[in-house]
């Protein structure tokens, strides 16, 4: 009998024990900790890389992209400069569009380092941040800056 006692007490004990600690998970995990907030700099990362892969995704669930119509009218216009000129203004219309404060796109692969679109002062610019896209030949680089 004696011993009957002994084992329902440490089996009480042990209950007692594993429901203390899930009542100490159950307020651990209710407990919001405040997340840490990105800096800036991430977001302005971020924003590059989004607008990148918006000029490079596909329009109107067709298979042209942006960044390939550009590509295919500089390779019809042999890279003149009436070609240039014409992507240029195409591409500042869609990048301004886009309302970005301080923005350069630029070709640097075949025009080697053509600006196509660009807003700001980009020699005063502060944490620039950069997203390369290619389109056959032609490479593409956008810039972001505060």
């Amino acid at each position: 009998m004696l011993d009957n006692k002994g084992s329902l007490y440490i089996i009480d004990a042990v209950l007692a024990i594993v429901l203390l600690l899930i009542v100490f998970l159950i307020i651990n995990t209710a407990i919001n900790v405040p997340t840490h907030e990105y800096s800036y700099e991430t977001r302005d990362i971020r924003q590059a890389q989004d607008v990148m892969e918006l000029l490079s995704g596909k329009i109107d669930f067709s298979d042209r992209t942006f960044i390939g119509e550009i590509s295919g009218m500089l390779e019809d216009g042999k890279n003149s400069k009436q070609s240039v000129r014409e992507v240029s203004q195409i591409s500042k219309d869609k990048l301004d569009s886009l309302n970005i404060k301080n923005y350069r796109f630029t070709e640097t692969n075949v025009l080697d380092g053509e600006v196509l679109a660009s807003n700001g002062n980009y020699d005063e610019g502060d944490s620039v941040s950069v997203a390369t896209r290619t389109y056959g030949d032609y490479s593409y680089t956008f810039s972001v800056w505060q």
